[in-house]
């Protein structure tokens, strides 16, 4: 085999003790439709044809600390969501379900918490 092969990135996969509440959030979120349900994993489509969102049932799962300390379960990826404007966004966040995170470590991006506590960003181009 010479060189690299090819290799296109499908989705991003989340965990969580509930992978149907966790898909339905981030559904009313971003308004993506069911690809794949079965009992412990769930796909939502992008309906650009890009990488999906999938979520997997995980038993063992630990809801992560913001912003994680000494000995805290810590994020292991979060998701940055282009918008148009924070606020607006920011409302439609809250009320799909998500909490704002108490530690804001920028003045442009807004930090909320899944219900899973999945950290995520909201932020505008520049």
């Amino acid at each position: 085999m010479t060189g690299r092969p090819r290799m296109t990135l499908s989705g991003v996969v989340l965990d969580s003790l509930d992978p149907h509440e966790l898909a339905a959030f981030y559904r009313r979120l971003l308004g993506w439709e069911v690809q794949q349900d079965e009992p412990d994993w769930v796909k939502l489509a992008a309906p650009d044809g890009g990488p999906g969102l999938s979520f997997q049932a995980e038993t063992a799962y630990v809801r992560p600390a913001w912003p994680a300390g000494p000995g805290d379960q810590q994020m292991m990826v979060h998701l940055d969501i282009l918008v148009d404007d924070l606020d607006v966004a920011g409302a439609h966040a809250v009320a799909a379900g998500a909490t704002l995170a108490e530690f804001q470590p920028q003045d442009d991006v807004r930090v909320y918490l899944d219900p899973a506590g999945h950290p995520f960003c909201l932020f505008v181009s520049e």
